[in-house]
């Protein structure tokens, strides 16, 4: 007790109070450094400061597709559906990024833009909400936003998945009941005349099998060379030999739609060509490796998605 008696009166001493200020002024310093080296913290409007755990937006969302397109130089010998393979890519994606190869051909140091995926660049006008675009393009919103960047849409943005359509760079026409040209009937059935499918769309147990499979599409009964026929305007984004199809014809419509058109006997057209409804595509023959021995076509309908090209019943559409 006597101690601390001692020196609380050594500190009330001239030479206490110095050695007392000094120490107080080192701690203060080192708390006012500690301070200056913590992070800033965020304003909550209307209340104290607390701490932002959130990263910046940037390391959450990838950089937009724009953003990654690449340059290629045509080479001597290249062709657009080789330059479209190299990259993965429809050749009517390159057609949409590059209006100079819309023809279908390219030429020796020509240069291309190449985007990361398969998809369409789109003008973009003030007043458009992703909401509004996933409506026109039958892409999800959320879908849109991430590959935009997850910023609003600006003058051009990059609708994944869509296909450049030939004869227009415009958006298709969202459905309504007064426009005819929305229905989802196709314009053409694939053969001369309508007939009842050998094998129908759905789990089915094929001849001669033992368990049930999923069939895409309809098998057709036609004779060897029936003439086969596009079901809609198109551009061909396949033309040649797909196993287990054999000979096939893939084309991209509009909307989000494409057909197929599999063990053909000939092949009528070229992949990239602009193809009109009704018109030949090949004829009916016995090529890949059909789930039915008598001679068909293998016709089905796909629609776009996030999870790529999912088959329909071809009923809803003919």
């Amino acid at each position: 007790m006597k101690r601390v008696l001692n020196l609380w009166q050594w500190s009330r001493s001239p030479s206490g109070r110095w050695w007392c200020g000094l120490v107080l002024s080192c701690l203060l310093s080192v708390s006012l450094g500690t301070i200056h080296q913590s992070p800033t913290l965020a304003q909550d409007p209307g209340g104290r400061s607390f701490p932002r755990m959130t990263s910046p937006r940037e390391n959450l969302c990838p950089p937009s597709a724009l953003s990654r397109v690449r340059s290629h130089t045509v080479a001597p010998g290249e062709t657009l559906e080789a330059i479209a393979e190299e990259y993965d890519l429809f050749p009517t994606t390159l057609m949409g990024m590059n209006p100079q190869v819309r023809n279908g051909l390219v030429r020796p140091g020509m240069r291309l833009r190449i985007p990361p995926y398969d998809g369409i660049e789109v003008n973009v006008s003030p007043d458009d909400l992703w909401s509004d675009l996933a409506e026109e393009y039958n892409v999800r919103a959320d879908v849109l936003f991430e590959a935009n960047n997850c910023n609003p849409p600006t003058d051009v943005a990059f609708i994944p998945g869509a296909n450049w359509y030939p004869y227009r760079d415009t958006p298709d026409p969202t459905p309504t009941d007064d426009d005819p040209g929305a229905s989802p009937v196709l314009a053409e059935y694939p053969l001369p005349s309508p007939v009842e499918p050998l094998l129908g769309y759905g789990w089915v147990l094929p001849p001669g099998a033992s368990s049930v499979v999923f069939h895409s599409g309809w098998d057709l009964p036609a004779t060897v060379e029936t003439p086969v026929r596009a079901s809609e305007d198109g551009i061909v984004a396949f033309a040649g030999v797909q196993q287990p199809y054999g000979n096939l014809v893939v084309i991209n419509h509009s909307r989000g739609r494409q057909t197929r058109y599999a063990h053909l006997a000939s092949l009528d057209v070229e992949q990239g060509e602009f193809v009109d409804a009704g018109q030949n595509l090949g004829t009916v023959g016995r090529t890949g490796t059909p789930d039915v021995p008598q001679p068909h076509l293998h016709f089905e309908v796909r629609n776009n998605s996030e999870l790529g090209w999912v088959a329909q019943n071809p009923d809803t559409y003919l």
